[in-house]
C-alpha cells in the first residue's frame, strides 16, 4: 500500500485535511464491508512518554504560548526534516527559508494517486512554495477550504450536511475535543484528538501519525488541551501523555488502515481528563456507511487553529480500494488530523459514538477526507490504553 505523509501544518505550506463535498452511501442503505486486509495479529506497540510527575511538569512547561502559536500542523513532517535549513526556517530558530516543491509520498503511483495526509500538498503541477512570510492567498495549492461558496460559519442549528463550519453550539463535543501539541524531529506540531470513555478515565484517541511517525520516531512533549479556544484559551487545562499505543502495522510501515493512536494521559491537578471534560463513547467493528460528524482544529488558512470546526454528511468507501477507510466531505485543513468522527451524534447534547478519525486524503481529491475503520486492531489498542 502506498504510504502517506502525516498531517502537518507548517507555516509556509500549511495544508490540512481538506474535503468539500461528502458523498455517502445511499440513504437508508449501509455500504458493504469490503474484504478485510490480510489478517494481522493484534500487535500493540507501546511507548512510555512522561513517566514521573517531574517529567510531566517539564512537558507542560515546554508549551509556552509562543511555542503553541508557532506549532505547525503535522502533515509537513517530511518537508521540515528535509534538510537545507528548512527545519530551522519553519520553526523560527533561524531566518525564514523557502520551502522546496512538494513531492509525492515515497512509492507514489500515478493511479491511484499517492495519499499524502490532508495537510500535505502534493499536486503534480505544484510550484515551489513561497517563503514563510507569504500571504495566505498566495500559497502553493488552493485547498477545498478556499473554494468559494463553502460555508464557514455554523448556522443557528447545526447542519447535517456541511463541508466545514464553525461549531458554535457548545455541548459535550466542545469540551471533549481538543488540540494536541507535540514535538517530532525537533519541530513542534499540532493535531486534534478526543477523550473517550475508558476504565482509567485517561484515554484520548487521535491519528497514529500524531503519535508516531510510522516506522520512525515517537512524538515527544505530547500534550492534550481539551476545549481549546480562540487566542490559545485553555479553559480545562493541559494534560501530558503518560503512555502511547499504536498498532504494529502502523509502527512498522505507516499502513493507513491502522492510522490510529491511543494515549493514556496523566492527571492534571490530581484530576483525570474524563472527570474534567467528560468523554465520548467509542465503537469498534461498527456498520459502515451512514451519517457522520467530524470535528477538529484546522490551522491552515482559511482557518487559524483557534476554533472547533465540523463537517457532516454521509460516508463512502475508498473508491480506489487501497484501504478500508471511509471518506467524508470536509474542507478542514492541517491541524485537524486525529479529530473524531462520530455516528449517532446528537447536536443538542454534543454527544455521539466515535467510529473513525481524520487521517488522509488523495492528492487528486482534495474534497474528501478519509478515516480508518476502527476494527479489532483499534479495539486492542483501546484495551491496552485503558489498562495503562
Amino acid at each position: 500500500m502506498t504510504l502517506s505523509t502525516p498531517l502537518l501544518a507548517a507555516a509556509p505550506l500549511l495544508a490540512g485535511l481538506i474535503g468539500p463535498a461528502l458523498l455517502g452511501a445511499a440513504p437508508g442503505r449501509q455500504q458493504a464491508d469490503p474484504p478485510a486486509p490480510r489478517a494481522v495479529r493484534a500487535e500493540i506497540v507501546e511507548h512510555v512518554a512522561a513517566r514521573t510527575t517531574a517529567e510531566q511538569r517539564r512537558v507542560l512547561d515546554y508549551w509556552t504560548p509562543e511555542r503553541m502559536a508557532g506549532a505547525l500542523p503535522i502533515g509537513l513532517l517530511d518537508l521540515v526534516t528535509d534538510g537545507a535549513g528548512l527545519l530551522s526556517g519553519l520553526t523560527g530558530h533561524a531566518g525564514p527559508a523557502a520551502a522546496p516543491a512538494v513531492r509525492p509520498a515515497p512509492g507514489a503511483r500515478p493511479a491511484p494517486p499517492a495519499r499524502p495526509h490532508p495537510d500535505e500538498r502534493s499536486a503534480p503541477d505544484a510550484r515551489p512554495a513561497p517563503s514563510v512570510g507569504t500571504a495566505p492567498e498566495a500559497r502553493l495549492v488552493p485547498k477545498a477550504g478556499l473554494v468559494p461558496g463553502v460555508r464557514r460559519q455554523a448556522a443557528a442549528r447545526p447542519l447535517t450536511s456541511t463541508a466545514g463550519s464553525r461549531w458554535s453550539t457548545g455541548g459535550a463535543v466542545a469540551r471533549t475535543t481538543g488540540r494536541v501539541f507535540l514535538t517530532m524531529a525537533g519541530a513542534d506540531f499540532v493535531c486534534s484528538a478526543s477523550t473517550v470513555k475508558s476504565g482509567n478515565r485517561d484515554v484520548v484517541v487521535t491519528a497514529g501519525h500524531c503519535v508516531k511517525d510510522g516506522a520512525g520516531e515517537w512524538a515527544a512533549n505530547w500534550t492534550f488541551v481539551p476545549g481549546y479556544g480562540t487566542g490559545g484559551e485553555q479553559p480545562y487545562g493541559q494534560f501530558a501523555a503518560r503512555r502511547m499505543f499504536v498498532a504494529g502495522p502502523w509502527s512498522r510501515g505507516g499502513d493507513d488502515n491502522y492510522d490510529v493512536g491511543m494515549v493514556a494521559l496523566a492527571t492534571s491537578g490530581g484530576r483525570h481528563v474524563a472527570d474534567v471534560v467528560g468523554t465520548q463513547e467509542i465503537a469498534f467493528n461498527a456498520a459502515r456507511g451512514g451519517q457522520a460528524f467530524g470535528f477538529g482544529y484546522p490551522a491552515d488558512p482559511p482557518y487559524d487553529g483557534g476554533h472547533l470546526v465540523y463537517c457532516a454528511g454521509r460516508l463512502r468507501a475508498d473508491p480506489y480500494g487501497q484501504s478500508r477507510d471511509q471518506g467524508l466531505s470536509c474542507d478542514m485543513t492541517a491541524g485537524s488530523s486525529g479529530g473524531p468522527w462520530m455516528t449517532g451524534f446528537d447536536p443538542a447534547t454534543g454527544k455521539g459514538t466515535i467510529t473513525s478519525l481524520s487521517s488522509f486524503k488523495y492528492s487528486d481529491d482534495q474534497g474528501t477526507m478519509y478515516g480508518p475503520y476502527l476494527g479489532d486492531a483499534a479495539k486492542a489498542l483501546f484495551a491496552s490504553a485503558e489498562r495503562a
